[in-house]
């Protein structure tokens, strides 16, 4: 026998393929691997989707409602320490006519003699420590208290030393004037930062008012 017609005989041998063979061989099943991956590609994008909408629902978010509240406590220790702009106001033109617009909701803070501390009341248990408020909105609103609370401390220089003239009058109207100019900067800064959305950090008071917030 030739080795041409041994190497035929050898190919004529070969077993047929089985079904089982059929199947493993069949061009078919590559589609069939494409389709499996096509399918289990979107997985992980909507797991991470999911993720990113959790992370924005969080208790710091600011919407319109939170920084119009939050905006306005600022005024609160504003309206509280006006008194100490009667130096600056009357000198400075500019800064009354900044002023004008808040005159009427000023005279009607301080009509009654216990106004701030109804307001500081409310401010203090009706928003700070009601849970149902955003921390956003919590955190601007005991900033707020907390710079009032600060005023303590110039109205009591001002009660034990009331100079008249002469040098302490002049101190005394450096530290008046200082005081109101940092509640006009705080009111200013404050504010704007709400209304746009953004965590206004005022110094001194700031690190009080995280404790207080939990």
């Amino acid at each position: 026998m030739t080795p041409a017609a041994a190497h035929l005989l050898l190919l004529s041998s070969t077993p047929p393929l089985t079904p089982a063979h059929k199947f493993l061989y069949s061009p078919s099943l590559q589609p069939l691997k494409l389709s499996i991956t096509t399918k289990l590609r979107p997985t992980p994008s909507k797991s991470r989707r999911f993720t990113v909408a959790s992370k924005s629902n969080n208790t710091d978010s600011a919407g319109l409602p939170d920084r119009f509240i939050s905006a306005v406590c600022y005024f609160y220790p504003f309206f509280d320490g006006v008194q100490y702009g009667k130096y600056v106001i009357t000198q400075f033109s500019p800064i009354q006519a900044l002023i004008q617009p808040l005159v009427p909701a000023i005279r009607v803070f301080k009509s009654f003699p216990f106004n701030g501390f109804l307001v500081f009341m409310l401010l203090y248990f009706v928003v700070v420590r009601n849970s149902n408020f955003s921390r956003y909105v919590r955190f601007n609103t005991m900033q707020a208290i907390v710079l009032d609370v600060l005023l303590i401390f110039p109205d009591l220089l001002e009660r034990s030393f009331n100079p008249r003239d002469g040098v302490g009058l002049d101190v005394m109207m450096s530290v008046d004037s200082t005081v109101f100019l940092f509640l006009l900067v705080c009111l200013i800064y404050g504010s704007s930062c709400c209304v746009l959305g953004q965590v206004p950090r005022l110094p001194i008071v700031a690190e009080a008012a995280e404790r207080q917030v939990p």
